[in-house]
């Protein structure tokens, strides 16, 4: 059986993009044209799709780790060097509230759930999540 780890990671991600697209639960929200993903960031994501890629990107992520992931860790998973201009480069995370909204409204398509292990809250992926994933993955591996 070919699972999401045996799978280019770009290509299950575009594909994973393709699925978030058909779910209704999944809608970029108006403000998503006009924010930067990250502070270092200069300008908005070029991509039309960006929204969608970056909920793929979020699930697979979830579905490698396989641990409660929360908004920090993913902050620090997506964030990159600012440049400065006389000190050098410093790391900066990634936006907070792209990252917080995309992960309700996965949530809410019920591709993850929130759970608590050892008092320490994240989110997981869910069966429903992994399936999709796993589905995806034979189909682009075909």
């Amino acid at each position: 059986m070919i699972r999401a780890y045996d799978v280019n990671q770009v290509d299950l991600t575009k594909a994973l993009a393709e699925e978030l697209k058909k779910e209704k639960d999944f809608v970029p929200p108006a403000w998503s044209r006009f924010v930067k993903t990250g502070s270092s960031k200069d300008r908005v994501p070029s991509q039309e799709d960006w929204w969608y890629i970056r909920g793929a990107s979020i699930l697979r992520r979830m579905y490698i780790n396989r641990k409660p992931l929360g908004v920090n860790r993913l902050r620090k998973a997506y964030g990159d060097k600012e440049k400065n201009r006389y000190s050098g480069r410093h790391f900066k995370p990634a936006s907070g509230a792209v990252i917080r909204k995309l992960l309700q409204q996965l949530e809410q398509a019920g591709l993850i759930k929130k759970v608590k292990i050892k008092n320490r809250p994240g989110r997981r992926i869910s069966p429903k999540g992994i399936s999709l994933a796993d589905k995806t993955a034979k189909l682009t591996a075909k």
